[in-house]
């Protein structure tokens, strides 16, 4: 795939010598910023009007109208409740969302029609629909037999992080991309030859034709057990050399190695059990249920105060899993390290995979701090120019 007229050449040395200041040029540099300016605003933006929403509507009468319009009966208030609830804030946000797309476009990111990204839109829809409703409809039966809903309710959102753990590769990702076999070849068993040096069991390796929607680079290992396959969107083939391609992936088995998607699962379904009981606490405190206008936790106009409450949860701990996330990262950086024996190579990729991806090498501090889910570019081009092979 040609890189589109106004991208930065991805030319990049293969040694470890220079500094930062060598690593981009201050043209790219520029560019990076300027698209950072203009997708920033509005994601924050759809962030903070989304939250905005849920409270205006959560913290006052508003949502208990809402769900009493679907009529007197429990079932119809419970299934109005996740219907305004899904369509509402997707509602909300899809003027930010296309706003975004825009912009992305205009740095030669995004490939995909308005009609696919419609598309996808109505798939995320057809998934979180019916993931709230069964929700709302477990956590409102519960809450209208037993004042111990919580308990149930906690047990059932760890089960369910699990499950949708498990399901993702197997059932969501397929509904976005097609996968084909990598054709054999050189590539194919190199990267086939590197989980079986880092003891990791592979059934295959997979192309996903991330070129439908956009020119990022990615890859990924999915699945567990025999379910496990390494993953190289189409655009990486296209544009990295294999050896880049190899460090990719050595970082994603790092991820395996480490064991980080069951850490992760197991953590956030800690964490989804204990934001119940968190939620429990609070939703069913009188002051805030007459402010919802809600008569007890157990009537469904309760729903939009819950996901108001729930917004506010997720927004605060967002920073302390971004910075869980960075610190995951780095070490499955370490790892790709460790592997391959190849700091120069690692260092190509990474400046590849920044400026193909328009990726700004030092974002500021306070904005990579609270959103950023990887180490920044520099840091990371850094911390592979340190490194020394141990012993």
């Amino acid at each position: 795939m040609t890189p589109p007229p106004d991208r930065v050449p991805a030319d990049v040395p293969g040694d470890v010598s220079g500094g930062p200041g060598d690593d981009f040029s201050a043209e790219y540099v520029a560019r990076a910023r300027e698209l950072r300016r203009g997708v920033w605003p509005v994601a924050v933006g759809g962030r903070a009007a989304g939250l905005g929403l849920v409270l205006a509507l959560g913290l006052t009468g508003g949502g208990a109208g809402l769900v009493a319009g679907f009529g007197g009966a429990w079932a119809a208030r419970v299934a109005g409740a996740a219907v305004t609830l899904v369509l509402l804030p997707e509602a909300l946000g899809l003027p930010f969302g296309a706003r975004g797309r825009v912009v992305r476009r205009r740095f030669g990111l995004i490939t995909q029609g308005w009609g696919g990204w419609w598309a996808d839109v109505l798939r995320g829809l057809l998934i979180s629909l019916p993931l709230t409703a069964g929700a709302l409809f477990a956590v409102y039966a519960l809450a209208g037999v037993t004042g111990h809903w919580w308990v149930w309710a906690a047990l059932g959102a760890a089960a369910v992080t699990v499950l949708l753990s498990w399901a993702a590769p197997l059932v969501f990702e397929p509904l976005f991309n097609r996968f084909t076999p990598m054709a054999p070849g050189p590539l194919r068993d190199a990267l086939l030859a590197l989980a079986e040096r880092d003891g990791v069991t592979v059934e295959d390796v997979l192309v996903a034709d991330a070129s439908r929607r956009t020119t990022a680079l990615n890859a990924y290992v999915s699945g567990f057990g025999r379910t496990r396959r390494i993953v190289v969107y189409d655009t990486l083939l296209s544009t990295a050399d294999p050896r880049e391609v190899e460090l990719v992936v050595a970082h994603e088995l790092g991820h395996v190695v480490h064991r980080d998607v069951p850490r992760g699962t197991a953590l956030g379904a800690l964490g989804a059990a204990a934001g119940v009981c968190v939620l429990a606490a609070v939703v069913t405190w009188r002051p805030l249920l007459d402010l919802a206008g809600a008569d007890g936790f157990a009537d469904p106009r309760s729903a939009w105060l819950l996901a108001a409450v729930a917004s506010v949860g997720g927004a605060v701990a967002a920073p302390l899993g971004a910075a869980v996330s960075r610190r995951v990262e780095r070490r499955a950086d370490r790892h790709a390290l460790e592997l391959t024996a190849d700091p120069a190579g690692f260092i190509a990729m990474q400046r590849r995979l920044t400026v193909v991806n328009v990726g700004e090498p030092s974002p500021p501090r306070a904005l990579h701090l609270l959103f950023g889910t990887h180490p920044a570019p520099a840091e990371r081009i850094a911390a592979a120019r340190a490194w020394r092979v141990p012993g």
